[in-house]
């Protein structure tokens, strides 16, 4: 086991390492997986993305809209 140069210290265990490592792997096959999936519902039905694009943006929309009114009310 290596340490980390500090006195007392002790280094990364070899599980605790290979655990990091598996959950960056897992989150990046998660991350390529969900890009296929989106590039699949635009490739396969655009109208239907677009849709949910829309939806999206008015939700972020409304939702700034109501913290800029909650805002305006505390400063008044």
């Amino acid at each position: 086991m290596q340490t980390t140069g500090h006195a007392g210290a002790q280094g990364v265990d070899e599980s605790t390492r290979g655990r990091d490592s598996a959950m960056a792997q897992a989150k990046k096959l998660v991350g390529y997986l969900l890009v296929v999936f989106v590039l699949y519902t635009v490739i396969t039905s655009p109208e239907r993305a677009a849709d949910l694009v829309q939806i999206g943006f008015e939700g972020i929309s409304s939702a700034a809209q109501g913290v800029g009114r909650f805002m305006t009310s505390l400063v008044n």
